[in-house]
């Protein structure tokens, strides 16, 4: 949808905040200064915040192509988040190496340093996302980084797809989470991948996953996406609500 009828839908879904699409829907470096006081009146008069910007860039933090490119794209991302009033910035990080050394690690190190100190100065943060390990790698390359350098948006359906525990992966990054993305989906069978559900039809105990967050007091979004979906709008309204019953 055109970004004002995705507001207008999302808070008629019931939606507290939107998570704004900065590669695709609203590119930093077209909004203006009267265009982000507009959008900050119409997010006002809807009652929505925004909870977080995605900025998915095709090759990771790890790869030299266009490296420096790429760096310079996602902090005017977390310089945009911060205009916006979210400390928020999603994308995946690359691939992460299975033991810390060697130039790709180095590279990747040297990279998120480098974006988790502008982020400090702009007042936001890079939040990577789950699904491609099971929270080992990314918890160490966290812990590798200086403080507040890298967080987590954690994406339970992601990791049953890929075959892994959501639980498990929980365990191991419950401290570095700023934000959940909240999907579902069913283990494949044999070596084939899993499939994407409706939240609140697959696997994922969100129940459980829910305890184990309150528990680190987490206070930040959860936010509903479909990668596949007949019906988008109603898949997202009915994801809200099962969100709302869990909490009440």
């Amino acid at each position: 949808m055109p970004l004002r009828e995705a507001l207008w839908t999302a808070a008629r879904l019931g939606a507290q905040g939107i998570a704004i699409d900065a590669r695709h829907a609203l590119r930093p470096e077209e909004l203006s200064q009267t265009g982000l006081r507009q959008l900050k009146k119409l997010l006002g008069d809807l009652n929505l915040r925004v909870c977080s910007v995605e900025f998915r860039t095709r090759r990771g933090y790890n790869v030299a192509e266009a490296l420096e490119r790429r760096i310079e794209a996602t902090k005017r991302a977390m310089r945009m988040a911060f205009q916006l009033g979210t400390p928020v910035v999603v994308n995946h990080v690359g691939a992460i190496p299975d033991e810390p050394t060697g130039p790709e690690w180095d590279l990747l190190i040297q990279s998120l340093t480098d974006l988790g100190r502008y982020g400090q100065h702009v007042g936001s943060q890079l939040a990577a996302e789950t699904g491609t390990d099971d929270g080992t790698r990314l918890a160490a390359l966290i812990g590798a980084l200086p403080d507040g350098s890298l967080a987590a948006e954690f994406d339970p359906g992601a990791l049953i797809v890929q075959g892994f525990d959501p639980r498990a992966a929980l365990e191991r990054l419950v401290a570095h989470v700023v934000q959940i993305r909240a999907t579902d989906g069913v283990r494949g069978l044999g070596r084939s991948r899993g499939i994407e559900t409706p939240l609140g039809r697959g696997s994922a105990d969100y129940v459980e996953l829910i305890g184990m967050l309150e528990e680190r007091e987490y206070r930040g979004y959860f936010t509903l996406a479909r990668e596949n979906a007949s019906d988008p709008v109603s898949e997202i309204g009915n994801g809200v609500q099962y969100l709302r019953s869990l909490f009440m």
